[in-house]
Order: structure tokens, then C-alpha cells, then sequence
């Protein structure tokens, strides 16, 4: 029997999937556990799979098209089984949809034909209902403007000068549709301007770009963020690296100990390793830190689970793995999930120093800046010194100024000194 195979709810946040591709074609027998296509959501390029075997009766989406939730995607069944109620379900659909666009633009052109009908000016009939609507004259404006009482009444309080409207009743005399009508000369739009050419290109939003330009939107203008910036002394934490490559078998960057040292810091203080939950704020047993990887279409947050209990090898190796599938769009959503703190670094890409937003549910995320050479004063000389800056961007709601500049400082105790991270 003809089934249809419908769209599955692939992440917890998910409301439509993209058709990336499809792996099979009509015609195409296929067996139960077969992945049949790839789909976009807004957190990864997810596989889905069919529960029962059989032929690929009918795709019903194109690549690169969209579709909700339990949309029908494709229909499959017997060879030569007759689908046409299924499809007859999916074109009744479609058919209803398109009545209803009709019904409504029928509806749209029949109010805009009254309001024309109405639009028609009768001057008498005009006088008169407006006579019968404010049937005492504003003594109060200039009488020399010629203006009915209604019209008088309405600029008052659109704070409109009769002055400057052209009448449109018996002798230019302002009725209210001038009034209603009106528009200063200000507000007209200026003639456009088009800077189109031939190397303009119009990209379509991808479901990962519609969902992060809503949760930082959120994120930004919903929580009461402010930032605090402290400035690192890098040289032991360069010199510690260098060391421990030498022994490592697995490549510890920057980054590594950047997240080794926030994960301790942050057992230290629970309040940054917290969340907004509007009934409660709630301190996290566990620390899970996010690192922010850039990819073409944005950002993806993979989550080192428990980084306060791994050690800088098991971080680096753990790291660079998530990076590597998040750059294949190979993230699975719960690879993304549950982190406590955020860091998001740039220093590699010669940014010295930004601010970041929020990453929710965490209540701070971290911005690291590149090691800059710069002169420093050692035992009252100076000498050339390393140097790092990092922005904690807080949600006021959760951590005060205080409790973020004393993270901030372990923070910086533990880079310039690392035997203390492992304490």
C-alpha cells in the first residue's frame, strides 16, 4: 500500500526543512533504513531515512525547496499502484490554497473597488456629512482658511497645518479626505536610487541564517547585556603550549587552553555558569562550553561536554573533531546542545578585540582577541611583552558587574600562571 513520506521533526527548534538533495529518484526501489534524501534544518544537513521498502512512486519537492513539518515530501508504494488519491489529497490541498488566494484577492480588489466608489468626491453630499458629523465650526483657526468643521477637527489632531494643504472640496475648500490624505513634503520618498549592476546576486537564506539571525535578535534586544574587558599577559601561557606539544601527540592550540582555563574558572564561579530561566535562575552542575566554529552560512556552537573534568589533550582532540563535522555540516543537534558558556574566538583572524552576543540559554559567552606583540613593563623596564584581550558579554538579569570582573580575574590568574587551571 502507497505511503507518503512525510517531513520529520529532525531538532527540537525545527519548523520547516530545506531539500538539499535527493538521493533517489522516481522509479527507484528502496529498501527500510535506505536515506533517501538530505534535508536542511536550521541547525544541520540531517538525513532521512524510510521505514518501509518499495518504489519511489512520485517526488512532490524540488531541491532547495521548503517544507513545514508533516508536509508530504514524496510518496512510495507497489510499482504500478495508483496514487491518485493520495496525490488528489495533495492537490486538493494545494488547489484549496490557491482557491482561498483567490478568494481573498477577489475580496482585496471588490474593497478597493468601494473604496474608489467612495473615494468619489460629491461635494454636496460631503458638506453635508461632514456638517453632520462636528456641526460647530473651530472658531479657533484662521477663518480664512477655507476648511469644513470635520477637516479642522482632524488636522488639530494629526497636528497638520491647514496652511499647508490643498484643498479639494467647492472653491479648494479642505475636506476630510485632504486631511486623511495629506503627507508633508518632507516625508515624500526621494526618487530611488539604484546601485544594481551586473555583479549583484541575490542569495537565498539558508534555515541555519533564518535561525540565527532570530535567536541573536532575540538574544540581543531580550536580554540586558553589558561587557567587561581585561587584558592578558600571554607569555607563560605560550611558553606552557610550546612545552607540552613537544610531549603531546595530539596539537594543543590557543583555543584549548582558553577553554580549559574558562571551564576551571567557571567551577569556581557558578553564577557565570548559569541561566535565565524567568521563574528561576539556575546554576549548572555541569560545565558544558560551546565553541563558536565559522562555517559559510554562519556560526555553529559544537558543546565539549564536562570540560572542567578533561585535560588540554582531550580537549584539542575533541575540538578539532566537532569542528571538522561542523564545517561538513555533520553536526547532529544533540552535538549542539545543553552548553553552560560560550567562547567565541577571532584572534586568529587578527581581531584584537569585539564584543559577542549572548549565546541562550547561557547567561555569558566569551570573545577572545589575537596575541598582540606589544611593549610592557617588567622590574621597571621596557621590554616586549604578549598580550591577549578577552570581552565577557553578561546578561545583567543573571551575573552582576562584580561576580563577572571576579571570573574575568581567575580568568587571567590561570592564563598567566597554567599549573593553576589544573589545581
Amino acid at each position: 500500500m502507497a505511503e507518503k513520506i512525510e517531513m520529520p521533526k529532525l531538532s527540537d527548534t525545527m519548523e520547516e526543512g530545506v531539500i538539499a538533495k535527493w538521493n533517489v529518484k522516481e522509479g527507484d526501489k528502496v529498501n527500510s533504513g535506505d536515506v533517501i534524501a538530505e534535508v536542511e534544518t536550521d541547525k544541520a544537513t540531517m538525513e532521512v531515512e524510510v521505514f518501509d521498502g518499495g518504489t519511489v512512486l512520485k517526488i512532490l519537492v524540488s531541491e532547495g525547496d521548503a517544507v513545514p513539518l508533516g508536509g508530504t515530501m514524496a510518496i512510495i508504494g507497489e510499482e504500478g499502484e495508483d496514487i491518485s488519491d493520495l496525490l488528489d489529497g495533495e492537490e486538493s490541498s494545494a488547489a484549496g490554497k490557491e482557491k482561498a488566494e483567490e478568494k481573498e484577492k477577489k475580496s482585496t480588489d471588490k474593497s478597493e473597488e468601494e473604496a474608489k466608489k467612495e473615494d468619489t468626491f460629491d461635494p454636496i453630499l460631503e458638506d453635508v456629512n461632514e456638517k453632520e458629523s462636528e456641526p460647530e465650526a473651530d472658531t479657533s483657526d484662521d477663518e480664512r482658511i477655507k476648511a469644513s468643521p470635520l477637516a479642522k477637527k482632524m488636522a488639530k489632531e494629526k497636528g497638520v497645518d491647514l496652511k499647508s494643504v490643498k484643498g479639494s472640496g467647492p472653491e479648494g475648500r479642505i475636506v476630510k479626505r485632504d486631511i486623511e490624505n495629506y503627507e508633508p513634503e518632507a516625508k515624500k520618498p526621494a526618487a530611488a536610487v539604484s546601485f544594481d549592476s551586473e555583479e549583484s546576486e541575490d542569495i537565498k537564506i539558508s534555515q541555519m541564517r533564518k535561525t540565527i539571525a532570530r535567536r541573536l535578535s532575540e538574544s540581543k534586544f531580550t536580554n540586558p547585556h553589558f561587557y567587561e574587558t581585561i587584558d592578558i599577559d600571554m607569555e607563560p601561557a605560550i611558553k606552557a603550549r610550546t612545552d607540552l606539544n613537544e610531549v603531546s601527540d595530539v596539537k594543543i592550540s590557543f583555543n584549548d587552553i582558553v577553554v580549559k582555563a574558562c571551564a576551571a574558572a567557571l567551577r569556581r564561579h557558578p553564577a557565570v555558569n548559569s541561566s535565565w530561566l524567568d521563574d528561576v535562575i539556575r546554576k549548572h552542575g555541569d560545565v558544558h562550553v560551546a565553541v563558536a566554529v565559522a562555517i559559510d552560512e554562519g556560526l555553529m556552537t559544537p558543546v565539549i561536554r564536562h570540560a572542567d573534568k578533561k585535560n588540554l589533550r582531550q580537549i584539542s582532540a575533541e575540538t578539532r573533531e566537532l569542528a571538522g563535522l561542523a564545517r561538513d555540516r555533520k553536526l547532529q543537534p544533540e552535538q549542539m546542545e545543553e552548553s553552560t558558556f560560550t567562547i567565541s574566538n577571532l584572534g586568529m583572524f587578527g581581531i584584537e578585540e569585539f564584543t559577542a552576543i549572548i549565546n541562550p540559554p547561557n547567561a555569558c559567552i566569551l570573545a577572545v582577541g589575537a596575541i598582540r606583540d606589544v611593549p610592557v613593563v617588567k622590574n621597571g623596564e621596557v621590554v616586549p611583552g604578549k598580550k591577549m584581550k578577552v570581552t565577557l558579554s553578561s546578561d545583567h538579569r543573571v551575573v552582576d558587574g562584580a561576580k563577572a570582573a571576579d571570573f574575568l580575574n581567575t580568568l587571567r590568574q590561570m592564563l598567566e600562571n597554567p599549573l593553576t587551571m589544573l589545581l
